[in-house]
């Protein structure tokens, strides 16, 4: 069964005169009477009765109409589906961010690009940095915004979009206050408020313990918001990308001696075909003004660090 011949036998079922549907689908009448009794060939009866003015449909064709009518309704239907992805009409563009990330520079990434693309819903997904290349890889996402202390899967296409410094967050009263910047071996024995989801903590420990500096996690939390509302309150010290600084009253303090810092990338899968929204946000991404690293909030006007080992 061919479409053509659907939506032959759709609009004959509607004017119930040949030359009329022959005129209405724009093809000659021997042309339309040919494909209804191919089409009657292939379903093993006469779809119409043709007797002298008065073409009727037949049995066979009245049970037949509502599946063929559907198949044609929804041909239609997912053509203009297809035109409007294409125009950016009415679209959902999967975006996956790592809930490691600041959400503010990604918030304003975003208000440009709705701004720029209003026909497109966009739909943010929040996960950890393994979680959210799984969902990338098996298509529940078309971008992610990742930064992993590993090589990401070749199987993904990345683009550095920033950089930024990891910092040490204190509460207004803290005796580390008054160093600028903050040695790794004066955080020795310090209490440490943990964000749990933090892809690159463990291999920083790691390093901070070869070199005999070891701190005392105190509380651990998902939730950058409960982890900053933590230090405030003066439990304990923080480890936070500077970009993800949200809450006002804290310190901030870069680290020195070693110091670390992180890449994020936006991330497609390699050989994909993506569809157009994609294209259009990877390229409002490229002319995001992104700020330098060590450009993080109230992080901007302190001496610039050299990465030291």
């Amino acid at each position: 069964m061919e479409m053509q011949q659907v939506r032959y036998f759709v609009a004959l079922a509607e004017e119930l005169n040949f030359t009329r549907a022959a005129d209405r689908c724009n093809v000659s009448q021997p042309a339309l009477t040919r494909a209804i009794q191919q089409l009657e060939h292939e379903l093993g009866g006469p779809l119409f009765h043709r007797e002298r003015g008065n073409t009727h449909l037949s049995e066979l064709g009245r049970m037949m109409q509502p599946y063929l009518q559907t198949i044609h309704d929804q041909t239609l239907a997912a053509r203009e589906q297809a035109k409007a992805v294409k125009k950016l009409d009415n679209v959902t563009l999967t975006i996956g961010t790592m809930c490691t990330i600041g959400p503010n520079l990604i918030a304003d990434l975003l208000l440009r690009f709705s701004a720029a693309h209003p026909e497109v819903e966009v739909q943010v997904i929040d996960a950890g940095g393994p979680d959210m290349i799984g969902k990338l890889e098996k298509g529940e996402l078309e971008i992610a915004v990742v930064g992993m202390p590993d090589e990401l899967p070749d199987t993904l296409h990345q683009l550095p979009i920033f950089e930024e410094n990891f910092v040490i967050l204190l509460p207004p009263n803290h005796r580390l206050v008054a160093h600028n910047p903050i040695q790794a071996k004066e955080l020795n024995d310090e209490p440490y408020v943990s964000r749990s989801n933090c892809e690159v903590f463990a291999p920083v420990r790691a390093d901070l313990n070869s070199r005999g500096i070891y701190l005392r996690k105190v509380f651990s939390s998902p939730r950058d918001d409960w982890v900053q509302g933590m230090i405030r309150a003066g439990l304990g010290l923080g480890f936070f990308p500077e970009f993800a600084v949200t809450h006002p009253d804290l310190v901030v303090r870069p680290l020195v001696e070693p110091s670390y810092s992180r890449t994020i990338y936006l991330a497609t899968v390699r050989g994909r075909p993506h569809s157009p929204a994609v294209g259009a946000f990877v390229q409002e991404a490229r002319r995001y003004p992104w700020p330098p690293r060590g450009q993080g909030p109230r992080y901007a006007e302190m001496p610039r660090i050299s990465a030291a080992g």
